[in-house]
C-alpha cells in the first residue's frame, strides 16, 4: 500500500531537485554541438525543436500555448520553419545523444553508472505512474515516448515527465490568476528566483518597453510596487500559485509515497548540486536585475 507524503511541499521540493537537473541539458553546449550537425544552430531554433518535437511538427501557435510565456512572434520566427532543416524524430534523437553527453561531463561516469542512479531511475519512473494525460499536453506527448534502458536517460526521462506534468499544471494556476506570459516572468523574476530580465529578453523575445508595459498592468493590480517589488498582494498571489501548482501535481509524489519522495529528492539533489558545481548554468541567470 502506497503511504501518501505528509508534506504537502514534499513533492515541490522533489520536482525541484528533479528539474534542476533537467535544466541543465537547455543550457549545455553539446546540445548546441548535436544539433548544428543537423543544421539548426540558431539556440532559440534548438529551444524550440528539442522541447516540442515530442508533439510532432507543430505549428507556432501550439509551441507558443504550451510554452506559455514565449512571445509568440519569437516563436514564429523558428517554427515551422526549423522542421524543414531537422524533423521531430532527428531532434529528439539529437537531444538523447546530447543528455548522455551532458550527464556524463557534469556527474562524471562513475555518477552516471552508478547504483544510486539507477535507484532514482526507478523511483523517479515509478512516480510518474500517477501523471495523468487529460489537459497535459507536453507532458502526454513526452509520456508516448519510449523509455530509454540506459538509467541515466531513463532518469532524464522520468525528470522531464514529471516537470513537464508540473509545468501543464502550473499554466492553469497562472491562467486562473490572471496573469499573462510575460506578467508570469516579471512576477517571478521579482520573487528573486526567476530570470535576470536580460535573459528573458534574450530567450523568450521579449523587450524592454514591454517589460515595462506589464509592470504597469501589474502595477495597477496592486501587485508590484513603485520600485518593481512585489507588494503584500503580490508575494500572496504567488504562494496560492505555487500552492495550486502543488495541488495539481501531488498525485505522483503521493503516488511515491513519504520514504521514496525523501528518497529521490536526496539523490536528485546530489546530482543536481554536483552538476550545478561543474557549471552547469550562467552566473547570471537568475535574480532581480
Amino acid at each position: 500500500m502506497t503511504t501518501a507524503a505528509a508534506d504537502p511541499r514534499a513533492g515541490r521540493r522533489c520536482h525541484n531537485a528533479l528539474n534542476s537537473l533537467h535544466a541543465t541539458l537547455y543550457f549545455s553546449p553539446d546540445l548546441g554541438r548535436e544539433m548544428t550537425a543537423l543544421g539548426v544552430k540558431d539556440s532559440q531554433a534548438v529551444n524550440f525543436a528539442v522541447r516540442a518535437a515530442a508533439m510532432g511538427a507543430v505549428g507556432p501557435g501550439t509551441v507558443t500555448a504550451t510554452f506559455y510565456n514565449y512571445k509568440y512572434d519569437l516563436v514564429a520566427r523558428h517554427v515551422p520553419a526549423v522542421w524543414e532543416i531537422v524533423s521531430p524524430e532527428q531532434a529528439l534523437h539529437a537531444r538523447a545523444r546530447a543528455v548522455d553527453a551532458t550527464l556524463r561531463r557534469l556527474l562524471d561516469d562513475d555518477v552516471v553508472e552508478s547504483q544510486e542512479m539507477a535507484e532514482a531511475a526507478r523511483l523517479a519512473l515509478r512516480a510518474a505512474e500517477a501523471c495523468t494525460r487529460p489537459a497535459r499536453p507536453l507532458y502526454a506527448a513526452h509520456a508516448d515516448l519510449p523509455v530509454p534502458e540506459e538509467p541515466h536517460l531513463a532518469y532524464f526521462h522520468a525528470a522531464t515527465l514529471l516537470r513537464e506534468h508540473r509545468g501543464d499544471g502550473h499554466l492553469t494556476a497562472l491562467l486562473s490568476a490572471g496573469l499573462d506570459g510575460l506578467e508570469a516572468l516579471v512576477t517571478h523574476t521579482a520573487t528573486g528566483r526567476g530570470m535576470t530580465p536580460k535573459w528573458v529578453f534574450g530567450t523568450r523575445g521579449w523587450n524592454q518597453e514591454e517589460w515595462d508595459a506589464a509592470s504597469v498592468r501589474l502595477r495597477e493590480r496592486g501587485l508590484l510596487d513603485a520600485d518593481g517589488e512585489l507588494t503584500e498582494a503580490g508575494t500572496a498571489l504567488r504562494a496560492e500559485i505555487e500552492t495550486e501548482t502543488d495541488r495539481l501535481d501531488r498525485a505522483p509524489y503521493e503516488h511515491l509515497g513519504a520514504e521514496g519522495v525523501v528518497r529521490l529528492t536526496e539523490l536528485a539533489t546530489g546530482f543536481a548540486r554536483r552538476a550545478l558545481a561543474a557549471g552547469a548554468f550562467p552566473r547570471d541567470l537568475t535574480g532581480k536585475r
